[in-house]
């Protein structure tokens, strides 16, 4: 085993959200995978006793854990419960334990490209300072942070060369998971809270241009002798969006800002603190796509890289990595060019999948280049389209291998996608994905600086191309833009290119391959059902086009039957997936399965009393008016799109199934 190209490492990041696993081959990312798009749950840790992410990866490459040669894992929580945690997954396998920022470091650092560079990690928070090795608690500056809680890492600052990644400034303050803040990010995710009554922070970022600055930084927090002190902002008592939409609107505005001034003055003192021309910038306030705009636009470095796995999901392979680093101390500079790391799925596979999906009809296109002139007809017709190809993202953000994309010229396509396929806010705003050569004729675009492959960059349009793409220019005149090229992005590019060849608009609509609560699709299957319950036109596989059958209506049309068996497990649910509003109730696991293994999937309590009607015998349809009629809580007064809902979050838990014709008692499995 001492050729550095037959270690196989297993990085894994063990955090409370985000959770996720790659596999390593040498120093070649074999695949990579978050949790939750195999549980369907959005943001899901690493589930017990054995994440199904494990396996994921292992089936693909085709070896078992005894093939391992090392095991990293980097987590939040105290050394030895990780280590405890791990151990019981794999017994015999050397493992090794590293802190949260330097997960991030290594991750970004190592798919960089760069001989040198300097890091920049700031997130919600990392480690404990319990946890920290000494070489990690170097110039260490305390924010002001409650005896309560503990004091974790939520700023570092870090130089690297070669393998060494070495800490020069790190910063602890505190994660308060209530209307106070001890962070850069957990600020953001407050906000976040007070603004949608969830901490989803993308929203606020999309809703900041709309709104204007009416509070200053200092309101937030202070920089004093470079320590950040947060102030307890007293948030003013509103409803949610989209109640009070002026005051949300500045309040988003204002924090945006104030995130903006705390980042240029954290990479104006890496640059006095370094050498490197090279910026690397990682930890989840690196998906602030706008401010990571405006540090470029700064010059403070020469060179940027900004991880598309900015956020927890990405510390896996920076586990991975500083393991191949400790056994081969060899840094081959690799350069990810484009985050597509999940595994592949085969035509067989596909052909599988359409045909355990009722009520779906597929089209074969031998001929690569005519599955993309039938494409692009589609898009000129206006239609909707979910795309999917190769092996998926990593990231949060769709690049063309799990997207929902469509002709950027309609003014109506923006609202179309956020209310019917996506089923989100208005106001937030999506992707145009643009030829890399093109990108200067339409954008305000740097000429030594104009790459964006990882959707990490929101940029102005010229002014005079805006009115030919409405659906994809924000409020603001901006865009949170991709560029496309052909070695990076295959046939993804190849469609755009057909297109502005038929159009003059190099430009298409992309947006994530979901709809607003679920995690991204990663499976044919996950795929096909999102085809089934909203107006996404069609699915484009690799070489098939698969359309909802003519005589399909909706979700109410199937016959549902339960495949979950009840668990002994009752716990305290904390967010009610069907509603905004947290709850102090139990709900009910689940024992549930899918093909990557089996695990627990949680359930409201008040949809019990649905599951005696899924029984396979009676659709959808009917289900509903027996339980409206038979005045059951809480469907009494239940709306269709809100059954259908219920419907589709049963299914992406793997507690029930449909057929397209009523099944007999022997074909049921009933819940205990």
């Amino acid at each position: 085993m001492s050729n550095h190209q037959s270690f196989w490492i297993l990085g894994i990041s063990i955090s409370d959200h985000n959770g996720s696993v790659c596999l390593l081959h040498g120093d070649k990312i074999v695949v990579a995978i978050q949790e939750e798009r195999l549980t369907r749950k959005k943001r899901d840790c690493l589930r017990t006793p054995r994440p199904l992410s494990i396996d994921y990866c292992l089936q693909y490459a085709g070896i078992s854990d005894k093939d391992l040669n090392l095991v990293v894992g980097c987590g939040v929580t105290s050394t030895d419960s990780v280590m405890s945690y791990l151990r019981k997954i794999f017994p015999s396998t050397p493992i090794n334990i590293i802190p949260h920022h330097l997960g991030h470091a290594v991750g970004a650092f190592a798919t960089s490209g760069f001989h040198d560079a300097a890091i920049l990690i700031v997130d919600g928070a990392g480690s404990r300072e319990l946890d920290l090795p000494p070489q990690e608690l170097v110039n260490v500056q305390e924010s002001n942070i409650p005896v309560n809680l503990e004091r974790r890492e939520i700023i570092s600052l870090y130089i690297a060369s070669g393998t060494e990644i070495r800490c020069i400034e790190k910063h602890l303050g505190s994660w308060s998971r209530g209307l106070n803040f001890g962070s850069i990010g957990d600020l953001y995710e407050t906000v976040a809270t007070v603004i949608f009554g969830h901490n989803e922070s993308g929203k606020v970022m999309g809703l900041a241009p709309y709104g204007t600055v009416d509070k200053k930084c200092e309101d937030f927090f202070e920089i004093i002798n470079n320590k950040f002190v947060f102030k307890q902002y007293l948030f003013p008592k509103a409803e949610y969006w989209p109640k009070n939409q002026f005051a949300h609107q500045n309040l988003a505005a204002s924090v945006q800002a104030a995130t903006e001034n705390a980042l240029f003055y954290l990479v104006q003192r890496l640059r006095d603190k370094s050498i490197s021309q090279n910026l690397v910038f990682s930890g989840g306030v690196a998906l602030n796509s706008v401010a990571n705009e405006k540090i470029i636009q700064q010059k403070v470095f020469q060179n940027t890289y900004f991880m598309p796995a900015a956020e927890d999901s990405g510390n896996c392979i920076g586990a991975a990595y500083y393991g191949l680093w400790q056994l081969t101390q060899r840094n081959t500079q690799y350069h990810l060019v484009h985050d597509s790391l999940g595994r592949y799925y085969s035509t067989q596979e596909i052909n599988q999948a359409i045909i355990e999906t009722p009520k779906v009809k597929s089209y074969y296109y031998p001929v690569v280049k005519n599955i993309i002139s039938k494409t692009v007809d589609l898009l000129e017709q206006q239609k909707i389209i979910g795309w999917f190809q190769g092996g998926s993202e990593l990231g949060p953000r769709a690049l063309g291998q799990r997207s929902i994309i469509c002709d950027p010229r309609s003014e109506l396509a923006k609202d179309y996608v956020n209310s019917k396929v996506k089923h989100r806010e208005s106001f937030r705003p999506f992707a145009p994905a643009v030829l890399a050569e093109e990108a200067l004729n339409w954008f305000e675009l740097d000429s030594s600086n104009q790459d964006s492959p990882f959707m990490l960059r929101v940029v102005k349009f010229k002014e005079d191309k805006r009115q030919y793409v409405p659906s994809v220019v924000h409020c603001d005149g901006t865009g949170r833009l991709q560029t496309l090229t052909s070695a990076r992005n295959g046939i993804f590019y190849d469609l755009v290119l057909e297109f502005f060849k038929r159009t003059g608009v190099p430009i298409l609509l992309n947006t994530s391959f979901n709809v607003m609560g679920e995690p991204i699709v990663e499976t044919p299957e996950d795929a096909l059902w999102c085809l089934l319950y909203t107006e996404i036109e069609c699915c484009v596989f690799h070489d098939r086009i698969v359309y909802r059958s003519d005589n399909y209506g909706s979700l109410l049309d199937l016959y549902p039957y339960m495949i979950a068996s009840a668990s002994n497990q009752n716990v305290i649910l904390e967010q009610n997936s069907l509603s905004n509003k947290f709850i102090k109730d139990s709900c009910v696991y689940l024992s549930v399965q899918n093909r990557w293994g089996k695990f627990s999937s949680e359930v409201d309590k008040e949809l019990l009393s649905m599951f005696p009607f899924l029984n396979g015998k009676n659709s959808c349809r009917v289900i509903l008016n027996q339980l409206k009629n038979k005045q059951i809580d809480p469907f009494r007064n239940i709306d269709e799109l809100s059954f259908i809902k219920i419907l589709g979050l049963l299914r992406r838990k793997f507690i029930i199934n449909f057929s397209a014709q009523p099944l007999n008692k022997s074909q049921v499995i009933s819940l205990i």
